[in-house]
This record gives C-alpha cells, structure tokens and sequence, in this order.
C-alpha cells in the first residue's frame, strides 16, 4: 500500500534558524512559507497548530520530496531518540564525508562520525548528526538506493528523505500494523546495537535493540527499533503535533478498505498535496502517516531495497 516518502513534517523552536541551516549546509530551497491552515490543522487532529509558521523545503534537484517545519516552542525541550514515535530522517547523500566537513563550526552537530555501514568495499557510509532545531538526521551515501530512486552521480550532495526511523514498545505490534494492516513486507527483527539510542538514554554502547525494516517502494523504507521498556510514548500538548518528526506522508496507489483512520481521507489542495486524496493513520508507536493517493506511475527500476543495517545508526 504504502510506496514513496513525499513529505516529512518536524517541529522545532527555532524556525528561521533551521530554514537557513537547511538553506546552507543542503541547498534545500523553500517552496512555499506562512502559517498552518486550520483544514490542515484538523486534519493532524491538531487544531492548535492553525496558525503556526512553517516553512516547505525541497531538494536542489526539485525531487518529489518536501521537508515542512513548522515553529512550535515546546520543541525547545524535545530529545530526539528518548520516546515512542518518529524519531529521525535519513537523508540520502551523494558524499557523506562532505557532508560532514561542511558542518564543522557550523549550527550542526556531529554526533557520530562517517564510517561505512559494515565492512565491505560498496557498503553505504553513514553519518548522524543533530540540527540547529534539534532534529536527529542520519545522512547516507547508499548507491543502491540511488540507483532505486532512478538518480545519477549529478544528484545534489544532500538529496530526499529515503528512509524513516519509528520505535516504540512492541516488535509484534509493528509487524501486525506494517505487515497484516497495510500489506507490507518486513523483514525479521534481529538485535543491533543502535548507538543514537543508547547515548541518548545513558545506556551501555553495547546494548542492542530488536531492529526490523518494513519496505516500500524501491529506494524507500521505514526502520522500526523496539525500545527499552522505560521508553514510554512522547509528550503531546493537546491539540498539537508531537515534538520533532511529527508527521510522515507516504504516497499510496489507492486506499486499503477497512482502515482505522485518525482522520478519515479527504481531499487537501495546498502544497505538497496538489488536489490529493490523504488520510492520516496512526502507527503503533504513535506515528502518524499521513496516506496520500498517488496514481501509480511506470518505472523500468526494479531495483532492491536499500540496505538492512548490519550494525548502528
């Protein structure tokens, strides 16, 4: 059901500060500015967000994929990777090490350095990093999702958000919602260390956590970690967005019947949607999807996923 990420909305502080780091360090361009709808405001069964500020941002190479973030002040006290939910981008990069030399002294924080996924000549390169609105970005050099996505070695350094990270309590109840919901394929969860999660709870470096991978569309996939029990869902004021990748759009050829939606589909025109039809679910771990009908378009890729982790993020 699910296939592309078109669109992923974060929160932060700091609007104008991000927009221009964004701006920067990425060459992202901002596409369209001003302040939350109430439409779409009640449609993230959100209605205190109507009126916040919010900036779209698209890749240098005008990809099919935005970044919307929006100011909310309580962000300030947000920490990525300590809670249930949508916890990180992942970005994918034409040169990693670039990348992360473009961020010394900047409003960037490495936080953990470029090395290659696992060992092997052709593995991806990672790196993470924290933005000036506190959003956890892993940043990735993956030829086999550049070739899925149909790019090519003049693809921008920064590109599209290809990959999201969600943890919440229960592997099982991931795999029921992922796999027996929505139709989707996941592979089987095995233990990695996953080191953002650990540093971000004081636990041992070593510590693993259940990791699977759910697949989408070529080049595209969601990453599912279970969390320790003492992580519990985050923090929401009411009638708000959650603090830091709030919402995930994820075009979809048509609707599944039977859907439990937190709002129903309907048909919202403003950028990036265009006249679509979107509903919004929301996952186990409290993320929220929003579901946007996009008509299936003919592809010669058949290409494989992009990776299943061989060690941390």
């Amino acid at each position: 059901m699910l296939k592309e990420i078109a669109v992923v909305t974060i929160t932060v502080s700091n609007l104008a500060q991000v927009e221009e780091a964004w701006q920067e360090h990425f060459a992202y361009t901002t596409v369209a500015s001003g302040t939350i709808s109430s439409e779409l405001a009640e449609h993230w069964q959100a209605p205190r967000m109507a009126g916040d500020d919010y900036v779209l941002m698209q890749p240098a190479n005008d990809a099919p994929a935005y970044v919307r973030l929006i100011k909310d002040p309580a962000v300030a006290g947000y920490r990525p990777m300590t809670s249930h939910g949508w916890n990180a981008t992942e970005l994918l990069v034409s040169d990693t090490d670039a990348v992360a030399a473009g961020m010394v002294d900047s409003a960037f924080d490495v936080i953990g350095a470029p090395r290659p996924l696992w060992d092997a000549p052709d593995a991806p390169r990672v790196m993470q990093a924290l933005g000036p609105g506190n959003e956890l970005l892993y940043l990735t050099t993956n030829n086999q999702a550049k070739a899925g996505l149909g790019l090519d070695d003049s693809m921008p350094l920064v590109e599209r958000p290809f990959i999201m990270v969600a943890g919440g309590a229960s592997m099982e109840a991931f795999r029921a919602f992922y796999v027996d919901t929505l139709g989707l394929t996941m592979s089987e969860p095995a233990p990695f260390r996953i080191t953002m999660i650990s540093k971000a709870n004081d636990l041992p470096l070593d510590t693993t956590y259940p990791l699977s991978v759910v697949n989408l569309s070529p080049g595209y996939l969601l990453e599912v970690d279970e969390l320790p029990a003492a992580l519990g869902p985050r923090a929401v004021s009411n009638g708000r967005l959650p603090s830091g990748v709030a919402v995930v759009g994820i075009t979809a050829d048509t609707l599944v019947d039977g859907l439990d939606w937190a709002s129903p589909p309907q048909t919202l025109d403003e950028l990036p949607y265009g006249g679509r039809e979107v509903g919004l679910l929301r996952g186990p771990g409290g993320e929220l999807i929003e579901v946007i009908v996009t008509p299936a378009k003919t592809s010669s890729s058949d290409a494989a996923t992009p990776h299943t982790p061989a060690d941390t993020q």
